[in-house]
């Protein structure tokens, strides 16, 4: 294959470099969306730590500690697997007894630390919440 005249080339490259600028202006429009539910998401959780000041201390400490409970599940979970590893790669009766095993309370555990590391790590405001905009 070679490669066209100068005019076609010219046309080709130039299609090129459209596509590339609207890439680019899309790729601008996702980060700034994503920018704004994040600074709203911050703004959020600091009007919810000031309303809950307490709360929002117990929940930090509460996260600490299940971290913990989060380690060592996952050092029972990992021995586990290292144990038992045949079993569980060539036997679906043992993967699935290994999954009811831990599964389900790893998935909450995760969940529950998640909601309380948010909730306990809000970011204090920079602004009072009289200058904060809700809307969309």
């Amino acid at each position: 294959m070679t490669i066209g005249t100068s005019p076609q080339l010219h046309g080709m490259l130039s299609e090129l470099v459209s596509v590339q600028d609207r890439q680019t202006a899309l790729l601008e429009e996702l980060v700034s969306s994503i920018a704004h539910a994040q600074r709203r998401r911050v703004v959020e959780l600091g009007l919810w730590k000031l309303s809950n000041p307490e709360l929002a201390e117990y929940c930090k400490q509460a996260a600490k500690k299940l971290g913990r409970i989060q380690t060592d599940m996952l050092s029972t979970i990992t021995e586990e697997i290292e144990t038992n590893c045949d079993v569980l790669f060539e036997s679906e009766f043992g993967l699935n007894e290994f999954i009811d095993r831990f599964g389900t309370r790893f998935l909450q555990l995760n969940s529950l630390l998640q909601v309380l590391t948010q909730l306990g790590n809000a970011p204090d405001l920079q602004v009072s919440p009289h200058e904060i905009q809700t809307d969309n």
